[in-house]
């Protein structure tokens, strides 16, 4: 069974951060459906926002897909949460930019705006989001072939 082209980049986008993730102690989850215990972190999370279509270009479609990474750490050995989030993020980030064609799935990645949110519920854990488009093209008949 032939899979979307959007599959086949956020699978890559796994591949490529996973031992990026692995080198800072942390593990890399999909779309996780329930929240990350303390035994979980630090983990960087990666979830597909959306996915826009351009207006058509013949017969090629060119698309925007949003994930959102989220970096979480809590407290370990007195080390800021914040600071094992951050530097998660800074290496993920790096590796991302250093193949930002995802070995020919895209065209291209920018970055965009981030949102901070401070939980109450556990001063000693912290979450840095950060968002990233991807341009990429499909057929307009076939969204599993790079257009």
């Amino acid at each position: 069974m032939a899979q979307s082209i959007r599959e086949q980049i956020l699978q890559a986008v796994v591949q490529l951060l996973a031992p990026v993730a692995s080198l800072q102690g942390a593990q890399i989850l999909q779309s996780p459906t329930t929240g990350i215990s303390r035994e979980e972190s630090p983990a960087l999370l990666i979830f597909p926002e959306s996915d826009a279509v351009t207006p058509r270009i013949n017969d090629r479609v060119e698309r925007q897909l949003v994930l959102r990474m989220v970096a979480v750490a809590r407290e370990t050995a007195g080390t800021a949460p914040e600071a094992i989030a951050d530097a998660l993020l800074v290496a993920a980030h790096s590796a991302l930019f250093a193949n930002a064609n995802l070995g020919g799935l895209c065209l291209g990645l920018r970055e965009l705006e981030c949102e901070w949110d401070v939980e109450d519920a556990d001063a000693t854990a912290a979450a840095i989001p950060a968002r990233y488009q991807i341009t990429y093209r499909t057929l307009a008949s076939d969204i599993s072939i790079i257009g």
